[in-house]
Protein backbone atom coordinates (compact mmCIF):
# COMPACT_ATOMS: atom_id res chain seq x y z
CA UNK A 1 0.00 0.00 0.00
CA UNK A 2 1.02 3.79 -0.26
CA UNK A 3 -0.52 7.05 0.21
CA UNK A 4 -1.18 7.00 -3.76
CA UNK A 5 -3.41 4.55 -3.20
CA UNK A 6 -6.01 6.60 -0.82
CA UNK A 7 -8.90 7.33 -2.14
CA UNK A 8 -9.52 10.32 -5.00
CA UNK A 9 -5.18 10.77 -4.07
CA UNK A 10 -3.22 13.48 -6.15
CA UNK A 11 0.27 14.11 -5.68
CA UNK A 12 0.24 17.54 -5.90
CA UNK A 13 4.30 17.60 -4.87
CA UNK A 14 7.05 15.93 -3.64
CA UNK A 15 5.82 17.46 -0.34
CA UNK A 16 2.10 17.39 -0.46
CA UNK A 17 -0.73 14.85 -1.36
CA UNK A 18 -4.65 15.57 -1.12
CA UNK A 19 -7.01 12.71 -0.84
CA UNK A 20 -10.11 11.66 0.50
CA UNK A 21 -9.97 9.67 3.82
CA UNK A 22 -7.32 7.40 4.63
CA UNK A 23 -7.16 3.95 6.02
CA UNK A 24 -5.28 3.07 9.18
CA UNK A 25 -2.64 1.39 7.17
CA UNK A 26 -2.74 4.57 4.46
CA UNK A 27 -1.54 6.44 7.42
CA UNK A 28 0.88 4.21 8.46
CA UNK A 29 2.09 4.38 5.01
CA UNK A 30 2.16 7.75 5.15
CA UNK A 31 4.45 8.12 7.98
CA UNK A 32 6.67 5.27 6.39
CA UNK A 33 6.76 7.40 3.61
CA UNK A 34 7.81 10.22 5.28
CA UNK A 35 5.10 12.81 5.77
CA UNK A 36 5.22 15.08 8.86
CA UNK A 37 1.50 16.38 9.07
CA UNK A 38 -1.88 15.55 8.43
CA UNK A 39 -4.42 18.25 8.10
CA UNK A 40 -8.13 17.13 8.36
CA UNK A 41 -11.20 19.04 6.56
CA UNK A 42 -13.61 16.26 7.47
CA UNK A 43 -16.84 17.85 8.81
CA UNK A 44 -17.91 16.33 12.13
CA UNK A 45 -20.57 14.42 10.57
CA UNK A 46 -19.28 13.30 8.14
CA UNK A 47 -20.39 9.33 7.06
CA UNK A 48 -16.63 8.07 6.76
CA UNK A 49 -14.54 9.44 9.63
CA UNK A 50 -11.45 7.11 11.08
CA UNK A 51 -12.03 6.52 14.56
CA UNK A 52 -9.13 7.40 16.62
CA UNK A 53 -7.37 9.35 13.76
CA UNK A 54 -5.89 12.53 15.78
CA UNK A 55 -4.52 9.68 18.55
CA UNK A 56 -3.03 7.47 15.41
CA UNK A 57 -1.13 10.09 13.37
CA UNK A 58 -0.17 11.21 16.85
CA UNK A 59 1.61 7.41 18.04
CA UNK A 60 3.19 7.76 14.23
CA UNK A 61 4.89 11.20 15.30
CA UNK A 62 3.01 13.39 12.74
CA UNK A 63 1.29 16.66 13.79
CA UNK A 64 -2.07 16.46 13.22
CA UNK A 65 -4.37 19.93 12.32
CA UNK A 66 -8.27 19.29 12.19
CA UNK A 67 -10.50 21.55 10.64
CA UNK A 68 -13.96 20.53 10.75
CA UNK A 69 -15.25 22.11 7.43
CA UNK A 70 -19.38 21.83 7.34
CA UNK A 71 -20.04 20.00 3.86
CA UNK A 72 -22.91 22.36 3.59
CA UNK A 73 -21.72 25.65 4.52
CA UNK A 74 -17.85 26.13 4.71
CA UNK A 75 -16.69 29.88 6.31
CA UNK A 76 -14.56 32.04 5.48
CA UNK A 77 -12.89 30.66 9.09
CA UNK A 78 -12.26 27.61 8.09
CA UNK A 79 -10.52 28.45 5.36
CA UNK A 80 -8.67 31.13 6.98
CA UNK A 81 -7.60 28.08 9.47
CA UNK A 82 -6.49 26.00 6.34
CA UNK A 83 -4.65 28.98 5.00
CA UNK A 84 -2.87 29.36 8.27
CA UNK A 85 -2.25 25.60 8.77
CA UNK A 86 -0.80 25.52 5.12
CA UNK A 87 1.50 28.52 5.95
CA UNK A 88 2.89 27.07 9.12
CA UNK A 89 3.39 23.53 7.97
CA UNK A 90 5.26 25.14 5.03
CA UNK A 91 8.47 23.12 5.24
CA UNK A 92 7.36 19.86 6.08
CA UNK A 93 5.43 16.73 3.96
CA UNK A 94 1.61 17.37 3.96
CA UNK A 95 -0.99 15.08 3.77
CA UNK A 96 -4.21 17.04 3.97
CA UNK A 97 -7.78 15.08 3.24
CA UNK A 98 -11.43 15.18 3.78
CA UNK A 99 -13.93 12.75 3.26
CA UNK A 100 -13.34 12.12 -0.91
CA UNK A 101 -10.98 15.47 -1.47
CA UNK A 102 -13.25 17.93 -2.50
CA UNK A 103 -13.14 20.36 0.70
CA UNK A 104 -9.66 19.81 0.00
CA UNK A 105 -9.32 20.60 -3.62
CA UNK A 106 -11.69 23.67 -3.11
CA UNK A 107 -9.51 24.75 -0.44
CA UNK A 108 -6.18 23.78 -2.31
CA UNK A 109 -6.77 25.72 -4.76
CA UNK A 110 -8.01 28.68 -3.43
CA UNK A 111 -4.83 28.82 -1.51
CA UNK A 112 -2.72 28.16 -4.49
CA UNK A 113 -4.28 31.17 -6.01
CA UNK A 114 -3.90 33.25 -2.80
CA UNK A 115 -0.40 32.33 -1.53
CA UNK A 116 1.27 30.51 -4.97
CA UNK A 117 0.20 32.58 -7.77
CA UNK A 118 -2.11 30.30 -9.88
CA UNK A 119 -4.80 31.36 -11.92
CA UNK A 120 -8.07 30.64 -11.53
CA UNK A 121 -7.82 28.40 -14.94
CA UNK A 122 -4.87 26.51 -12.87
CA UNK A 123 -7.32 26.11 -9.64
CA UNK A 124 -10.00 25.06 -12.36
CA UNK A 125 -7.97 22.09 -13.77
CA UNK A 126 -6.63 21.15 -10.57
CA UNK A 127 -10.20 20.59 -8.82
CA UNK A 128 -11.74 19.50 -12.62
CA UNK A 129 -10.82 15.48 -11.51
CA UNK A 130 -12.49 15.18 -8.59
CA UNK A 131 -15.39 17.82 -9.21
CA UNK A 132 -15.62 16.87 -12.82
CA UNK A 133 -19.62 16.92 -13.26
CA UNK A 134 -20.54 17.76 -9.71
CA UNK A 135 -23.65 20.15 -8.97
CA UNK A 136 -22.47 21.69 -5.35
CA UNK A 137 -24.05 25.19 -5.69
CA UNK A 138 -22.87 26.45 -1.88
CA UNK A 139 -19.07 25.16 -2.90
CA UNK A 140 -19.84 27.15 -6.37
CA UNK A 141 -20.69 30.17 -4.79
CA UNK A 142 -17.76 29.74 -1.79
CA UNK A 143 -14.92 29.11 -4.12
CA UNK A 144 -16.36 31.87 -6.72
CA UNK A 145 -16.87 34.42 -3.50
CA UNK A 146 -12.62 33.45 -2.31
CA UNK A 147 -11.76 33.93 -6.22
CA UNK A 148 -12.62 36.71 -6.30
CA UNK A 149 -11.46 38.48 -2.52
CA UNK A 150 -8.17 36.99 -4.11
CA UNK A 151 -8.10 38.95 -7.44
CA UNK A 152 -9.11 42.07 -5.53
CA UNK A 153 -6.36 42.03 -3.00
CA UNK A 154 -3.36 40.80 -5.22
CA UNK A 155 -1.09 38.31 -4.61
CA UNK A 156 -0.49 37.43 -0.93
Amino acid sequence: MSTREIYNAIQVSDRLTTAGQPTEAQLRDAAAEGFTAVINLVGHYTSNPLPGEAELIGELGLTYVLIPVDWGAPTDADFDAFDEAMNRLAGGKLLVHCAANYRVTAFYSLYAQKRLGWTAEQAEAFREPIWAGSDYPVWESFIARKQAETRSAGPA
